[in-house]
């Protein structure tokens, strides 16, 4: 499945400039025959908007995600995007799934927030797996600190997930995590890593950019750089069920000698 992960930090502040930008991404994706395009962390609203955040926040089914919907249909390619969703009186940092016909596939809340300004705005979501099948392969979707966790990942793994999207914020100096855990998240359980990170400075954050497809064979199929930026790679099931046959970690594990771990 060609995969467009769609490096920028948009224009923070601005729904209406990020919807457009998203517009322009999905046009240029699906021209570049891809079937599925990702977004960073908190896309559609900037991530260092501080208390605007709240006046930002939108539910699943609102304005935003009807405008992404139309969007997804017009282009005919799927979509996940990153966004502060407000579900009644709480607000979570989400990332939703929309269909190549505008259908919402799957929504999920990120479960482990990072640093001060997040536990701040956001509430943890209490979902570690959401999925959702997508042209034959099943997709999992978790953001940026969640994948920095083993256990996510590996539970994933054991759900079935083929390729797990993690819209990111990634800050300056933590470069190491896209370059060097990622690859290896992917290995280790034997599945595909959109990583999609934002670009450039905003606020007081760096972000560092360095979005990647990683593999399960530990490779990179496509890296981005520091700034704002297009990547299409893919994703191969043919690949991925001969990396699982020949890689026995999700075979060989032996899970009761692992209760101490919770």
């Amino acid at each position: 499945m060609r995969t467009a992960l769609f490096q920028s930090s948009g224009h923070p502040g601005s729904v209406a400039e990020n919807l457009t930008a998203l517009d322009d991404a999905a046009a240029r994706a699906a021209a570049a025959g891809a079937t599925l395009l990702v977004t960073s962390e908190l896309f559609l609203t900037g991530y260092a908007v501080g208390d605007d955040l709240g006046r930002l926040a939108e539910p699943a089914d609102g304005d935003a995600a009807d405008a992404v919907a139309e969007t997804a249909g017009r282009h005919g390619l799927a979509v996940a995007y990153g966004y502060p969703e407000r579900a009644g009186g709480t607000v979570y940092n989400s990332v939703q799934l929309v269909a190549p016909d505008g259908t919402r596939l799957a929504n999920y809340r990120k479960t482990h927030l990072y640093g001060c300004f997040e536990h701040d705005h956001f509430t943890p979501g209490a979902d570690t797996v959401v999925q959702a099948e997508l042209n034959g392969l099943t997709v999992g979707l978790v953001i940026c600190y969640d994948v920095e966790f083993p256990e996510n990942v590996r539970a994933h793994a054991l759900a079935g997930t083929d390729l797990l999207l993690a819209p990111t914020a990634l800050l300056h100096p933590y470069q190491f995590v896209a370059e060097s855990v990622v690859p290896v998240r992917a290995f280790e359980s034997q599945l595909y890593i959109a990583y999609v990170n934002r670009a450039g400075r905003e606020g007081a954050f760096e972000f560092v950019g360095l979005s990647a497809l990683a593999g399960p064979d530990g490779l990179v199929r496509a890296r981005a750089g520091r700034g704002e930026e297009l990547l299409l790679a893919d994703a191969d099931p043919v690949l991925l069920a001969a990396s699982r046959e020949d890689n026995p970690y999700l075979r060989d594990r032996r899970p009761g000698l692992y209760r101490s771990l919770v």
